[in-house]
């Protein structure tokens, strides 16, 4: 064989489509390229991981599939454990509720419809009692996987009127029960998954609003934590400012006390204590501790330029502190 044609060569797989665009096949899980519009066996060519759609085929031999027996409740095939599996590739011709049935597992874990099996007296009894809607309790004989069947399908009977969707999941661990005493136990079943669910919407809602306090107290905390760290910032800033327009101008700062949106600053300077009032942002002087005249015109002053005011004041014997501690 040429390189050529090995590469050219593809394999040929008889898979079944059960929706989607993937198929399995042994090990593998390919992409369809176009899939088919309905469920079935088909033809496919592999390709570099896909595969493409060639035609229908002929069901093949699922022999050395696992075998799974059981009794049909709707689409679904309820096996040992009262497991309810959905079952694919059922025939057009629908099977009699609650049939024998034997299923193949597919690669991909699906149960695959295989074929029916003859009815014994049980499936007609059980067929008779569905469609009186009472339950298995004076009828011997019947195997576990058709009384689980049953008390699928009465619940589903039940479900309908009452508006209550259930999972086969969620009822299990009681389906011999509903199986056995019938309407009320499936009525029953019913009203305890809704008080099941009602009390956890109700947990669930206190969960959420103390998660929504919890998370708004936390972001109280966090704004009141950024803020005292905003202001312990700036006061810094103030502070640093503050200390250092006095040491420019040769005084020395002894200590600041925020007042409102003003800055009380006490310093000393040419060996006199004084004590001024400016505002935090700017330094301006709102209140200079001396006298400055009158009118007084400490406004036109800031922290930088009071010392040169003071030592003035000093040199022509003109000062009169007004702020004594």
């Amino acid at each position: 064989m040429s390189y050529q044609k090995f590469l050219g060569r593809e394999e040929v797989l008889v898979l079944p489509f059960l929706g989607g665009h993937h198929v399995d096949a042994e090990n593998k899980r390919l992409r369809v390229v176009e899939p088919p519009k309905k469920f079935g066996w088909y033809t496919f060519a592999i390709k570099r991981g896909e595969a493409v759609l060639r035609g229908t085929a002929d069901v093949p031999d699922r022999s050395k599939l696992q075998k799974v027996r059981g009794h049909l409740f709707g689409t679904r095939l309820v096996s040992d454990g009262a497991r309810a599996e959905p079952l694919h590739l059922i025939p057009d011709d629908e099977p009699a509720a609650f049939s024998l049935c034997i299923a193949r597992r597919w690669h991909s874990g699906q149960l695959l419809f295989d074929t029916l099996e003859f009815d014994t007296d049980a499936e007609e009894l059980v067929r008779r009692a569905f469609e009186d809607s009472v339950g298995l309790a004076s009828i011997s004989g019947v195997p576990a996987t058709l009384r689980a069947a049953f008390g699928y399908a009465l619940l589903t009977r039940v479900s309908a009127r009452m508006q209550i969707p259930f999972a086969p999941a969620e009822v299990r661990p009681a389906i011999a029960t509903v199986a056995q005493n019938g309407v009320p136990a499936a009525e029953a079943e019913l009203r305890r998954l809704v008080a099941e669910r009602e009390q956890s919407r109700r947990e669930m809602d206190e969960l959420n609003r103390r998660r929504q306090e919890e998370a708004a107290r936390e972001e109280i905390a966090a704004a009141r934590e950024a803020r005292v760290e905003a202001v312990r910032q700036l006061r810094e800033t103030v502070d640093q400012r503050a200390e250092r327009a006095l040491r420019d101008a040769g005084a020395e700062l002894r200590s600041l006390r925020r007042v409102g949106e003003h800055l009380e600053v006490i310093f000393t300077f040419m060996n006199e204590r004084f004590i001024s009032l400016v505002d935090a942002a700017t330094l301006q002087v709102i209140d200079s501790g001396i006298c400055l005249g009158h009118p007084p015109a400490d406004e036109e002053l800031t922290l930088e330029s009071l010392p040169s005011v003071i030592r003035e004041a000093i040199e022509t014997d003109a000062l009169v502190i007004l702020r004594h501690a």
